[in-house]
């Protein structure tokens, strides 16, 4: 459980599992000081299509780097750029700094050379999936950058589920740490506007693929939020895993359960990259 008084302590502790990165990712600093980890594909000339991938943690822990293995294998199996952004955590740092950093590395991202901007799609797990939600709401609105998808991967998208009704403590990620995630982030954010399931208009906005089990505590919200999705005319793919549990594919990626969850995402990016017509 993260609650404000053991915050420092997971943080501390989820530090220690951080390994010593391989040769194939490039650290990169950006000029707003995000840090970006970008991972490139071997021997590919043309630009490809690139993911900017989003880190969870409840909006309150986590880095880019806990991603590494699943970043690079989006790269190898895809043959595109990869890039995951570092973005500030809250509570230090509340909505909106924590979106603007992923907004900046999606601009920065969407610029880079080998980059085909048109076939751009966001992701994230968790509270990345909920900051990928925010973002593709914000590329929308801004209009400066075009989406080709957006992958939810159990996103975190709407902080009235720890409040509504009793819920059991489900494994890896309880009410009370949604709680906690969520009051951190907002701090006096109108939800209305930050929350990505609060939103009325969701139309026009990139197709979408939206995974998750039916034991997490988010899969009625996410299940909410694609039916709504659907409604506003946005195309939304979803995979709902029997019997899985949050973040059940990083627990134990090499489950037969897991394998198949990593190459659906893989198969509606494919096709969200595939040149039109």
């Amino acid at each position: 459980m993260i609650t404000p008084r053991s915050l420092r302590l997971v943080r501390a502790l989820s530090g220690l599992t951080q390994r010593h990165s391989r040769g194939d990712v490039e650290v990169i600093t950006l000029g707003s000081g995000v840090g970006v980890r970008l991972f490139r594909p071997v021997g590919v000339a043309e630009p490809t299509a690139a993911l900017l991938w989003i880190h969870g943690g409840g909006y309150v822990i986590g880095t880019a780097q806990q991603d590494d293995g699943l970043c690079r294998r989006f790269s190898t199996k895809l043959g595109i750029t990869v890039a995951s952004v570092d973005y500030r955590l809250a509570p230090e740092h509340p909505y909106p700094a924590p979106l603007e950093d992923c907004y900046t590395a999606l601009a920065w991202l969407a610029a880079l050379p080998g980059v085909d901007a048109k076939r751009l799609a966001i992701g994230g797990a968790s509270a990345g999936g909920g900051l990928a939600a925010a973002l593709a709401l914000l590329a929308r609105d801004r209009g400066e950058i075009g989406l080709a998808f957006q992958l939810l991967t159990y996103p975190m998208i709407d902080d009235r589920s720890s409040l509504t009704t009793p819920k059991p403590n489900y494994r890896l990620w309880s009410p009370q740490s949604n709680e906690f995630g969520w009051t951190a982030y907002l701090g006096d954010a109108d939800p209305q506007v930050a929350v990505p399931a609060r939103r009325e208009d969701l139309s026009g906005l990139a197709p979408a693929w939206i995974g998750v089990g039916t034991h997490d505590l988010f899969h009625d919200e996410d299940l909410a939020y694609a039916e709504r999705l659907r409604s506003a005319g946005v195309p939304c793919e979803v995979e709902v895993v029997s019997g899985a549990f949050h973040g059940f594919d990083l627990v134990a990626p090499k489950a037969q359960v897991s394998r198949t969850f990593f190459r659906s995402q893989c198969d509606s990016l494919r096709a969200a990259f595939a040149p039109a017509g």
